[in-house]
């Protein structure tokens, strides 16, 4: 089983913003798991994996003309789904084989 780090996140934009950052967080992956308005800002509260917003910040600012902003902290670890982690897998043994094959060449 291949774990993967599931990150607390709060994203806070516009209103007019709210709809499309919501559905970016659910290409990503992402839950909502709670909003809240503070004056015309929208503060969007999810859970979204790691792998999936690690280059957010660039993403998010394109969505919302730069009046957004974010903030991360780990919230646990979950099971990778079955498709993912088999697409990990493969891409290791791939890696391991080619390092194999290097290795053989270098002494031969």
């Amino acid at each position: 089983m291949l774990l993967e780090p599931i990150m607390n996140m709060e994203v806070s934009v516009p209103d007019e913003c709210m709809g499309d950052v919501i559905g970016d967080l659910n290409s990503r992956r992402g839950k909502v798991v709670g909003m809240e308005t503070k004056g015309h800002t929208q503060v969007i509260k999810s859970k979204v994996p790691m792998a999936e917003v690690l280059k957010y910040a660039a993403d998010l600012r394109a969505i919302t003309s730069g009046r957004g902003e974010f903030h991360l902290e780990l919230a646990h670890y979950e099971e990778l789904p079955v498709h993912l982690a088999e697409k990990v897998i493969k891409e290791a043994q791939a890696r391991k084989l080619a390092a194999n094959e290097g290795e053989h060449k270098a002494h031969a």
